[in-house]
């Protein structure tokens, strides 16, 4: 098994699940420390491919990924693999398309999509998901969770 994030970690994200991600953007250096051994890319351009796995998922900054579906399926594969692995979620800035991602997979924990993006906000970055169309993309992930719209 995988060492874990440890607690310090920047940016790290502890679910109510005990699931930790790590949220980053990669405008910014790598942080010392650990690495991911799993990375979901949140990109207009699909970004060089670090020394450990990782997906793209289309998504052009302040807007919503180019196929919703897909990013769900990402995502929950994410937060599958958090509770074994070293998870980070990474955009541009690390607020909006990473704040929006963060929500999505608070939804996955079973929380209310409103309070998904509170607590984004309040455990992450307070200006996480940046626009009213990716809060709809949260609730989105919801429906779909929940069978509104399609399975993820």
């Amino acid at each position: 098994m995988t060492e874990l994030w440890n607690a310090d970690t920047p940016k790290l994200v502890e679910l109510p699940s005990g699931r930790r991600l790590r949220g980053r953007g990669l405008r910014y250096d790598l942080p010392e420390g650990q690495t991911p051994t799993f990375t979901v890319h949140l990109t207009d351009h699909e970004p060089p491919s670090p020394p450990w796995e990782s997906v793209w998922v289309p998504w052009r900054d302040f807007w919503l990924p180019a196929d919703p579906m897909d990013a769900m399926r990402k995502l929950r594969d994410a937060y599958e693999r958090a509770p074994g692995e070293r998870v980070e979620v990474c955009c541009g800035g690390g607020i909006g398309r990473t704040g929006t991602a963060l929500s999505a997979i608070c939804v996955f924990e079973g929380m209310d999509p409103k309070e998904a993006v509170k607590w984004v906000r309040r455990n992450y970055h307070p200006r996480a998901v940046e626009v009213p169309w990716q809060r709809r993309f949260v609730r989105q992930v919801h429906g779909a969770s929940t069978g509104g719209t399609g399975a993820v």
